[in-house]
C-alpha cells in the first residue's frame, strides 16, 4: 500500500530531534490535527516504550488510534507501530543521522486504512498531511532549541 518517504537537514543536533519525537505528550501542542494524546508509559527519563494513543480531529470527523511506539535512543530513531482501527497497518520510522551543522531526519510511513470508502478519501490527503507534520516538527524545534 501507499509508502512514504521524507527526509530534511535541520540545524538541529540528532538527539535534540529525537528528543522532540520522543516527547510524545506535548505533541496536541504542536501537531497538526492532533487533540490529545494518552500514554501507557510512566513519565520518566528517558522513555524507550509506550503504548500511545494518539486523537485526531479532521473538521467534524474525530478518530483515535493507538500505536506501540519505541524510541531507540542509541540508533537515534523512532519506531511506532498502529495497534487498532482505522488502520489494517500503519507502520511510521523516524531516523536521525548528525550533519557537520545539525542532522538529517529520515522520516517513513507505510500505511493501509481498514475500510475502503475511508481509504479512498483519505489517502489522497494523507501525504499532504505527514508534510504539514514534518514541518511542524521542524518548526517545533526552532522554537524550542533555537
Amino acid at each position: 500500500m501507499p509508502q512514504l518517504k521524507f527526509s530534511r537537514t535541520v540545524p538541529f543536533s540528532a538527539a535534540q530531534m529525537l528528543a522532540l519525537v520522543g516527547d510524545l505528550n506535548t505533541y496536541p501542542d504542536f501537531v497538526p490535527n492532533c487533540s490529545d494524546m494518552e500514554l501507557s508509559a510512566e513519565e520518566g527519563s528517558p522513555l524507550s516504550s509506550c503504548d500511545a494513543r494518539m486523537h485526531v480531529s479532521f473538521g467534524p470527523i474525530n478518530q483515535s488510534y493507538t500505536s506501540e511506539v519505541t524510541i531507540d535512543h542509541d540508533a537515534m530513531s523512532v519506531f511506532a507501530t498502529s495497534t487498532d482501527n482505522p488502520f489494517d497497518y500503519l507502520d511510521s520510522t523516524w531516523v536521525f543521522t548528525p550533519t557537520d551543522k545539525g542532522c538529517t531526519i529520515k522520516f517513513e510511513i507505510d500505511f493501509s486504512f481498514s475500510n475502503r470508502l475511508i481509504a479512498a478519501v483519505a489517502e489522497p490527503a494523507f501525504a499532504n498531511i505527514q508534510v504539514e507534520i514534518l514541518d511542524a516538527f521542524i518548526a517545533e524545534a526552532k522554537r524550542r532549541y533555537s
